[in-house]
């Protein structure tokens, strides 16, 4: 069952940076490492082409500067409701109802989690100047999404390490995220009244 767990884990935090190539790739590992914990169905043909194209589809989007924000808007309930699927599938004949409904939760929030990082940071990442930023940390997230799920696969419980300290960096980066934006905003609020009061006072 600790096995599984971490199985959920890794595919749920990944799925929340990219849910298609999750999928892609945990067949593909299923397939390549003979793994028993990968169910058949992700390991079919009709899977890996239909994730692979949806792959290819977001590694484009996701590297166009504020395309990407709008895609990741699109995507704030497809990736956690996608990551609860995947987890239910990935438990389903190992375990109970219940214990399945747990495992999609928990996948669902992890993924929340994972993109409600990612989407914060790619915003603060689209208000530079520059357009290669943008593709970097793209890439960077293509090459995590790959890794965790790798450990997922061959090493679940380094994958519940792997994914707990992640989430505890994306809530970090969430939070100091937002208290920039906060702060942004109060410095141009009183900026503004000081603006309302020297036009006041003339």
């Amino acid at each position: 069952m600790t096995e599984v767990l971490g199985l959920v884990a890794g595919s749920g935090f990944a799925s929340g940076l990219n849910l298609y190539a999750t999928v892609l790739l945990v067949g593909l590992y299923g397939r390549w490492f003979d793994s028993a914990a990968v169910p058949e169905v992700l390991m079919s043909t009709e899977v890996l082409v239909l994730a692979g194209v949806l792959t290819g589809v977001e590694f484009l989007a996701d590297k166009v500067p504020w395309f990407d924000s709008v895609w990741d808007t699109i995507h704030t309930v497809v990736r956690p409701v996608g990551a609860g699927m995947l987890a239910i599938v990935l438990v389903d004949g190992d375990t109970t109802a219940i214990n399945e409904a747990l495992a999609g939760g928990l996948a669902g929030v992890l993924a929340l989690t994972a993109h409600s990082a990612k989407a914060s940071t790619r915003v603060a990442i689209n208000t530079s100047p520059e357009p290669f930023s943008n593709s970097i940390v793209s890439l960077l997230e293509d090459g995590l999404v790959a890794a965790v799920v790798w450990v997922a696969v061959e090493h679940p419980l380094v994958a519940l390490v792997v994914v707990g300290v992640l989430t505890l960096l994306a809530i970090g980066i969430v939070v100091a995220l937002w208290r920039t934006v906060r702060a942004v905003r109060q410095r141009m609020r009183q900026k503004s009244l000081r603006q309302r009061m020297r036009q006041v006072q003339r």
